[in-house]
């Protein structure tokens, strides 16, 4: 893809690198699931009910990966039908990675020091949030309302990205600390993780429309 700018390759970049260990952590799950070894820590959870938590390694590492490829300006203006294909796959992914985050909070047993009533209540509320934001996307660009449709998808991709954040807190944590946070301090690293990344793309958003609607 000659087109795409230096610049746009170094951002494809980062957040390669950023998705990675989340990404690559839930897909070396996958063999253990299906009675492989368990070649990462086991998850008794997971392997008790792995369809969900099969469908949302496989639908979030879709939505975080290929979705980085969507907010590269030079693809939407050079290959417009190829921006379009890939972005019903994204949708997609998307709301299969929302819904099992749903389907896995309300049904998966987790231990007090895994997931409070402060981190329950906020995964159900993003996840209703994230396939809510990508349906609005959907509404919206088929109305020719882009604004509206990348701001949504810039949200949901948030929400999608915030195993990526978590997981960078933990090792901060876990490098001062010398121990993995459990119990409320997890809760609130875990939905400050969420947070910062929700405070980052309204940053963007009002940023792109300042440039789109500049102040005469």
């Amino acid at each position: 893809m000659h087109f795409i700018s230096r610049c746009e390759w170094a951002f494809l970049a980062l957040l390669f690198l950023y998705s990675f260990i989340p990404a690559v952590i839930g897909l070396v799950r996958l063999p253990e699931l299906f009675g492989g070894p368990a070649i990462v820590p086991p998850n008794p959870r997971a392997v008790i009910d792995p369809v969900p938590i099969t469908l949302h390694i496989l639908g979030s590492s879709i939505f975080c990966l290929a979705g980085a490829v969507q907010f590269l300006p030079s693809l939407r203006r050079n290959r417009p039908a190829l921006h379009r294909a890939l972005g019903r796959v994204v949708a997609a992914a998307g709301c299969v990675s929302a819904l099992t985050g749903l389907w896995m909070t309300v049904s998966y047993a987790f231990p007090e020091a895994l997931q409070g009533p402060l981190l329950f209540a906020a995964r159900v509320a993003f996840s209703i949030a994230m396939a809510a934001l990508i349906a609005w996307a959907i509404v919206a660009i088929r109305s020719r309302d882009v604004a509206a449709h990348r701001a949504a998808m810039l949200r949901a991709y948030a929400i999608g990205q915030g195993a990526s954040t978590q997981t960078a807190l933990f090792l901060v944590a876990m490098t001062l600390f010398d121990t993995e946070p459990l119990g409320f301090s997890r809760d609130i690293l875990m939905v400050g993780a969420w947070g910062i990344n929700l405070a980052v793309a309204e940053l963007l958003i009002r940023r792109a429309f300042a440039t789109a609607h500049p102040v005469p």
